[in-house]
């Protein structure tokens, strides 16, 4: 059971760092069109990740409340998007800078805050593949290690193009690739430090179970619609990231029922 804890907190972070290896086989940063639909699949892929591992988890481990049993997902829910909110109080929107005058100035600075919201956003992911691990290894009958391996994939899958957006324009700016490269790779590794110290806490975390998987399923859909979904949305055929969503979606919904 260790060791499957120890390779699913790694997954995800691997998703990250192979998605950041782009830079050393794509001479040209990422097209708007190719962002756009990345985005848009790593926008489905937490969606349901949200619900099919998270929210439907934490009702299910409170069933023994009766038709009270969605008490501590919505409250955890709740945490969750006001913590994220918090957040964004304390670091400045992503898509803030967007409609900024596109210089050299102004295009480093987006950089940096695409670095630094993927950073932050990667914290929810990081928890949620945690705790749902500690619920594993603590026995709990609601969580299975498929099950968990299944949110595990589904992260890492959409931590792919994060890790690419990451590293694509810090080497269109002139950053060495071997840097642009350890830029996307550091973006990522709250993920596996928030796991293990979530699962470390576990004697903590497992009876709270409900509301820690409901709060990185708040989190996770502040993302989402604070960060992601605007991203998706700018410009021409904004419907490539509509419609990369849903296969996000539909693959973080496959994994979870198939593997779950």
């Amino acid at each position: 059971m260790i060791q499957d804890a120890f390779w699913g907190i790694l997954i995800p972070f691997l998703g990250t760092s192979l998605g950041a290896g782009c830079v050393f086989f794509l001479k040209k940063s990422l097209s708007d069109g190719i962002q756009r639909a990345l985005t848009g699949f790593a926008a489905g892929v937490m969606v349901a990740a949200s619900v099919w591992s998270l929210l439907i988890p934490a009702m299910e481990q409170a069933a023994d409340l009766g038709k009270l049993a969605f008490f501590p997902a919505a409250v955890g829910f709740w945490l969750g998007i006001l913590f994220l909110l918090l957040l964004d109080h304390l670091i400045p929107h992503l898509h803030q800078n967007s409609l900024q005058a596109e210089g050299p100035k102004s295009q480093l600075q987006r950089t940096t805050m695409m670095v630094l919201a993927v950073t932050l956003h990667n914290i929810p992911e990081g928890m949620a593949v945690g705790v749902v691990y500690a619920g594993y290894l603590a026995g709990t009958a609601q969580i299975t290690a498929a099950g968990a391996l299944a949110l595990s994939l589904g992260i890492a899958i959409q931590n792919f193009p994060e890790g690419a957006i990451i590293s694509m324009p810090l080497r269109a700016e002139g950053m060495k690739k071997g840097r642009a490269f350890w830029g996307g790779v550091l973006s990522g590794i709250v993920e596996p430090i928030g796991a293990v110290l979530t699962i470390l806490a576990a004697g903590i975390v497992v009876p709270a179970l409900p509301y820690l998987l409901s709060f990185a399923a708040g989190a996770m859909l502040y993302v989402v619609v604070e960060e992601l979904i605007p991203e998706m949305s700018q410009g021409q055929h904004s419907n490539v990231g509509t419609v990369f969503f849903a296969v996000g979606f539909s693959v973080m919904m496959v994994l979870d029922v198939a593997l779950g």
